[in-house]
């Protein structure tokens, strides 16, 4: 193991990598179960140490040293940070932090996420009808929050789990912290989560759909729809002029990613529609260009918009990757994701009339000034966003 100059590692942080590579390395279930009860306890003692970025920084390094147990760490610190075990009047509790992500796209503006304390108590009651498992202890954020608004780190989330979980059961009252809403006015495609924690009997079941005597995916089916139907009904008014898709609650990190995963076509089908109002562009009169780009690999794709018959960037929109099989351009990799053909298909369908997949990877430059990305052209240069002066930037607000 050698040490990135760019990160000093410190003695928690070694120790994590060599369990880690333990763990890989292991080959029996046994064997595995032992290397994660010894990652469980360090990470849980980093966790509840004073505020470091010590997952981080190790997840930061392994990225380039070690993807393998990178992967291995990344799992375990998800599992440390959105689960815990709570003690209440000699009670064990399992808490499990739980995201219900409502993804949304519109050609006007998206709603903030203020709940009237009726719609939380009814958002509350419908997890605990239709998601969470008979006679589990739930306590909600009181408002839906936005991806700004949330954890940024390991250790951040497990504060919001253990205060959570801790409401759930009648321990505590103490509310969690969340981050400032960043400016994004002029977003037209994002999420909106209802955040919760479950906490049932240690040992017991989570979720509904966790029944050995019948079938689990059907459950879960049926869960999904149900769910959809009531955030409909509850929240409709909330979005209204909005797309959504109301998403099963799950557990914190697999519904962020999935939320992630869902608003990347979202964010391109809003932003052509947009273009083709606000701009006056219809699709025949559009083109765009989608290029790689990323420090160490592919990290995401930036895709440029400009009239057909102008080098111009007037918009962008930005496709993060999200797992190492869309991470590969131009690869032979039987599981290789070719992002960009699946990008310029939905492009084609939106009736975009020209599309450019640009070889290489750019570098991910922002504008100095400003901050927002720079986007390709069709020659491949790499340009801030200007629109056209005609172009109306006050769409209607609904909310």
């Amino acid at each position: 193991m050698s040490d990135s100059p760019a990160i000093r590692l410190t003695r928690d942080a070694k120790r994590l990598i060599t369990l880690g590579q333990a763990l890989a390395r292991s080959g029996s279930r046994l064997e595995d179960i032992f290397w994660e009860d010894e990652l469980a306890r360090l990470i849980a003692k980093i966790l509840g140490g004073k505020k470091s970025r010590t997952l981080e920084d190790v997840l930061d390094f392994l990225v380039h040293d070690d993807i393998g147990v990178y992967e291995i760490l990344v799992e375990q610190a998800e599992t440390c940070s959105e689960s815990v075990r709570l003690t209440h009047q000699g009670i064990e509790y399992d808490v499990l932090l739980v995201c219900a992500p409502i993804v949304a796209w519109t050609r006007y503006r998206l709603p903030q996420g203020r709940l009237t304390p009726a719609q939380h108590e009814a958002l509350r009651a419908a997890l605990a009808e239709i998601i969470a498992a008979e006679g589990a202890q739930i306590a909600m954020l009181p408002h839906l929050v936005s991806f700004d608004e949330m954890p940024q780190t390991f250790q951040e989330t497990r504060v919001w789990t253990q205060r959570l979980g801790a409401l759930a059961i009648g321990a505590s009252s103490e509310s969690c912290p969340t981050r400032d809403p960043a400016d994004n006015e002029g977003m037209l495609a994002d999420a909106r989560f209802a955040i919760a924690a479950i906490a049932v009997p240690a040992g017991q079941p989570v979720f509904r759909w966790q029944d050995p005597d019948s079938a689990a995916l059907e459950l879960r089916k049926k869960a999904e729809e149900a769910w959809a139907a009531q955030i409909t009904q509850l929240l409709g008014t909330l979005f209204t002029g909005c797309q959504t898709q109301a998403l099963l609650p799950d557990a914190y990190y697999t519904t962020n990613r999935e939320a992630d995963r869902r608003i990347r076509p979202m964010a391109l089908r809003a932003a052509v529609t947009w273009l083709q109002t606000a701009a006056d562009l219809p699709g025949p009169e559009l083109r765009a260009a989608i290029v790689a780009c990323g420090n160490a690999g592919v990290e995401e794709f930036r895709i440029g918009f400009s009239p057909r018959m102008s080098n111009d960037v007037i918009y962008g929109c930005v496709w993060p990757v999200l797992s190492k099989e869309e991470a590969v351009i131009d690869g032979v990799e039987s599981n290789h994701i070719d992002v960009p053909e699946s990008i310029a298909a939905l492009l084609k369908e939106l009736g975009v009339a020209e599309i450019r997949r640009l070889p290489g990877i750019q570098p991910p430059e922002y504008c100095e000034d400003c901050g927002a990305p720079f986007f390709p052209n069709a020659l491949g240069e790499m340009m801030h966003p200007e629109l056209p002066d005609e172009t109306d930037l006050e769409p209607v607000h609904f909310h």
